[in-house]
């Protein structure tokens, strides 16, 4: 039984990432859904709709939860729901290389799929030092 993967993002994020993911992987798991906030989102109705979300998405193994920006609406809701379901992760910060990552990990226990979302997003990140 797979985890349920639930991106909580601004407008337009998880549909450019999704897409891009579904270029790179072809197919992609059915446990994958996407709730976007647009700007003038009233967070208890955000709130609402993520939770019938997530709700949707948890057969019995938890759901994960990624959020673009940590301390924005979007991740405001995804620590909210953390709050009122025992079996959700959330983790801020969310890049192609982090849901690639998930993706690909998608049938992976929660508690492990969460240490690999973060695992992913950053390992995704590289600073190329010119030599001296």
């Amino acid at each position: 039984m797979a985890s349920g993967i639930l991106l909580v993002t601004h407008a337009g994020v998880a549909t450019a990432l999704i897409a891009a993911a579904r270029h790179v992987l072809v197919q992609l798991p059915d446990t994958l859904d996407s709730v976007e906030l647009p700007a003038d989102a009233d967070p208890e109705q955000s709130l609402r709709e993520a939770t019938r979300h997530a709700a949707s998405l948890d057969h019995g193994a938890g759901v994960l939860v990624l959020s673009d920006l940590y301390g924005a609406t979007p991740c405001n809701i995804a620590q909210r729901l953390s709050e009122h379901r025992a079996r959700l992760r959330w983790v801020a910060g969310l890049n192609l290389p982090m849901l690639l990552r998930v993706l690909n990990y998608a049938g992976r226990p929660l508690d492990e799929l969460t240490e690999i979302a973060v695992s992913g997003g950053h390992t995704g990140i590289r600073i190329d030092h010119p030599p001296c």
